[in-house]
């Protein structure tokens, strides 16, 4: 395959909050028994690329500690396979200004590389592509630069990263970046295809000017000038986009959906994730639990409806958990009471306490928190 990929495993972290306190938005835990990072590194398996750059910048240990050797994923932790390019390996000291400032400090990977075509995907968006579509897309295009794009995403409220407007014949009439776009537009899925050895040069140019950001100082200016030719590619399954703990909430939720789990997880397309030996759900006599999702190794003696149990997940007698998302191992111990919720990893919530939010605003408890 004639295409390599590169991740970006910190975009949106600060807007996560204490979700992304002592993690990556790319190692964050997604329904019940996946990451983030799963959804990217699994469509590039699929999608026939074996040589990935994982760029990371800070608090990357669990993204690490996930992926491992590679092997899930059919990929060979190494040199011309799956390489971490963090900030120590590449020699840079500090944040990243953006993605153009993260890729020109692994310049030396991409210059290394021997593939002709790159894509690059944030480790926020959530979908099952086939890369090679967007590439055989994009050659037919003669394009410098393909955006992937989803509808349905800009609302007038929501800001996003890059918003295109198209017209009638699919060609691109304008766009906005950090922009609370209206329906007219389609919202950028943070997946771009380009020549590897044009991303470079236009790169190092980039950042000999003090630009840093790859939609506004690249593909917006590259427009507006006429300097590139850019072309949009409309995804039209299901995307989820993890850039707020609201839309994280909500989009694990949306797992309860039918129609959302079989677009997002069907068989031509699979996701494939660390696997772990957990025992069984075991199911106490006075469980009662409708429409949730429940991973391996969970004790459900309590009751639970409509909400996202992970692994380990400990719901005790008399407990009552309802339209909420509980992470690896957090305990709900006798007569507790949580509703709209967010609890992440080792959390435990003592005998009778209450918690209450709302689907707008869902109380997050950090990790390891005992309430």
């Amino acid at each position: 395959m004639n295409l390599m990929g590169v991740i970006f495993a910190n975009i949106y972290d600060s807007s996560l909050g204490q979700l992304t306190n002592k993690r990556t938005i790319a190692s964050l835990p997604f329904g019940a028994r996946y990451r983030n990072i799963d959804f990217c590194l699994s469509n590039m398996s699929n999608s026939a690329i074996s040589h990935v750059g994982v760029i990371t910048k800070y608090n990357y240990q669990s993204l690490m500690n996930h992926i491992g050797s590679g092997q899930e994923w059919d990929m060979e932790l190494g040199e011309g396979g799956l390489e971490f390019l963090t900030p120590f390996a590449q020699g840079h000291s500090g944040s990243y200004r953006g993605k153009l400032d993260a890729l020109n400090a692994a310049i030396d990977f991409l210059s290394l590389a021997k593939e002709e075509y790159i894509v690059m995907a944030d480790g926020g968006v959530l979908c099952a592509m086939d890369y090679r579509k967007v590439l055989d897309d994009h050659i037919a295009s003669g394009a410098d630069v393909t955006v992937v794009v989803k509808d349905g995403i800009c609302n007038g409220s929501k800001q996003v990263d890059l918003g295109i407007l198209l017209g009638e014949d699919g060609r691109i009439e304008d766009m906005a970046v950090d922009f609370a776009a209206d329906d007219r537009y389609y919202a950028s899925m943070g997946v771009f295809v380009m020549k590897r050895e044009l991303l470079i040069e236009r790169t190092k140019d980039a950042v000999s000017h003090s630009l840093y950001r790859l939609e506004r100082d690249m593909i917006m200016r590259g427009f507006f000038t006429g300097n590139m030719k850019i072309h949009a590619y409309k995804y039209d399954s299901v995307a989820l986009f993890n850039e707020s703990p609201k839309e994280y909430y909500r989009n694990n939720l949306a797992l309860l959906d039918w129609d959302v789990r079989n677009e997002l997880f069907h068989s031509e397309q699979t996701i494939y994730t660390r696997v772990r030996n957990e025992v069984p759900v075991y199911f106490g006599d006075s469980a009662e639990i409708d429409n949730c999702i429940v991973g391996d190794g969970c004790i459900l003696k309590g009751n639970a409806v409509h909400s996202v149990l992970f692994r380990g997940v400990q719901v005790e007698k008399g407990a009552q958990v309802s339209d909420c998302v509980i992470m690896q191992d957090a305990v709900i111990e006798e007569g507790a009471e949580v509703k709209c919720c967010i609890l992440d990893k080792d959390v435990r919530v003592r005998k009778g306490t209450k918690l209450c939010g709302t689907p707008d605003h869902p109380v997050i408890v950090e990790r390891g928190e005992i309430i």
